[in-house]
């Protein structure tokens, strides 16, 4: 008996390690993504939500089917080790302990069947599958692949991909689309919202809903003197929290995205009374990651004369990835219409008067955010002004 319970130890040991170097990619993958969102101005002014796992997820999926450099660019990339075993053994250990929903989906070209071993890989590690399609019957083929993202999202992402970048000469089509919706560990009070200013990354001023806790609430809190922002903790149900970042000046964002890195990694947040201001905000995003990711260091993947994607199907040559597309989209409410009549009704209100000094954490201006599960960075985004 004893000899039993030292080798679940030992195994107990090696799966917290694991998950510790799959949380330290996600993290560097995290910060070196959003860096390089930001450069495009295209997306100047607006919210933002990515999802780094998904993204993350399904890239690792497509280079264990490439080879050499190829292969080892997005491996770079990704921040993943050079051995495609320690590779699946991570993706097979850690996503199981996920509580989110990532949907992920390889369209090959017409007449390239898809490797034995790839479709193994995809569907034993990765929750994946491959399909065949004719991708110069382009409005077929996009709501093929629409419809799909459709019935993987309840219906939240609709029209993921557009049947202008397709063509007779697409080979390969990665896809990747995720919802997430979390119920509050501790639900804000419906009653408690009203209609205060938000000012916004334009120097306006808007009215937008706002949640309260009114009596406060203990949470995990920190004060950053470096970053010179604030950080608060939020626990979802189900082992996912959603952390909200917010500059101590109103026109704070710009510096503090400059140092994403620093921001995404962990601080020592303690427990504190805090009385919280949080705006009711919904996000839905659209990337076209291609030339992202070149920018990044992949660029054989995407290269007719370089691209070695010959462990999915094919020779060298024949399959290059076309387009890396993700929508994600995240609603932020008081815990969520089926859930608000069963725990208003719940909220403890404290016994005696608070004697303790609280915090506060009026979010009236741009902030950042980023959505764990599991310790894991599921997305990432910012909030500037409301629709």
């Amino acid at each position: 008996m004893q000899f039993l319970i030292f080798l679940f130890a030992i195994t107990a040991v090696f799966c917290q390690d694991i998950h510790k170097d799959f949380q330290k990619s996600n993290d560097l993958f995290a910060s070196s993504l959003y860096k390089e969102i930001l450069k495009n101005n295209k997306y100047n002014g607006k919210n933002l939500l990515i999802s780094p796992l998904s993204a993350e997820t399904v890239l690792a999926l497509a280079q264990s089917g490439c080879r050499d450099e190829t292969a080892q660019e997005i491996r770079s990339v990704l921040h993943l080790p050079n051995d495609q075993t320690k590779i699946q053994n991570l993706y097979k250990t850690v996503l199981p302990t996920l509580d989110i929903h990532s949907a992920n989906k390889i369209y090959v070209k017409e007449k390239f069947p898809v490797l034995p071993d790839f479709k193994k890989i995809a569907s034993e590690v990765f929750h994946a599958d491959c399909k065949n399609i004719d991708f110069s019957k382009k409005d077929e083929a996009a709501g093929i692949i629409n419809q799909w993202v459709e019935e993987q999202t309840n219906n939240k992402i609709r029209d993921l991909i557009s049947p202008d970048i397709l063509n007779d000469r697409t080979r390969l089509v990665l896809v990747n689309a995720v919802h997430f919706k979390g119920h509050w560990s501790i639900p804000f009070p419906p009653t408690a919202t009203f209609e205060e200013n938000f000012y916004t990354g334009k120097a306006e001023v808007r009215k937008i809903e706002t949640m309260h806790n009114q009596i406060g609430r203990k949470y995990l809190y920190f004060e950053c003197p470096h970053l010179n922002a604030k950080f608060l903790e939020l626990p979802f149900e189900n082992n996912a929290s959603m952390t909200f970042i917010l500059p101590n000046n109103k026109n704070g964002l710009a510096s503090l995205e400059k140092q994403i890195d620093r921001v995404l990694i962990s601080h020592n947040l303690t427990r504190e009374l805090v009385e919280v201001s949080l705006p009711k905000f919904a996000i839905e995003s659209t990337f076209e990651f291609k030339d992202i990711l070149k920018n990044l260091g992949v660029s054989k993947a995407f290269d007719e004369t370089e691209a070695d994607l010959s462990g999915i199907a094919g020779n060298k040559g024949d399959l290059i990835i076309d387009s890396v597309n993700q929508k994600t989209f995240v609603k932020v409410e008081e815990g969520g219409v089926e859930a608000a009549a069963a725990t208003s009704g719940i909220i403890p209100i404290p016994p005696s008067p608070i004697v303790e000094p609280s915090k506060h954490f009026k979010a009236d201006h741009p902030f950042l955010f980023y959505i764990k599960i599991n310790g894991v960075i599921g997305f990432v985004g910012r909030f500037l002004t409301p629709n």
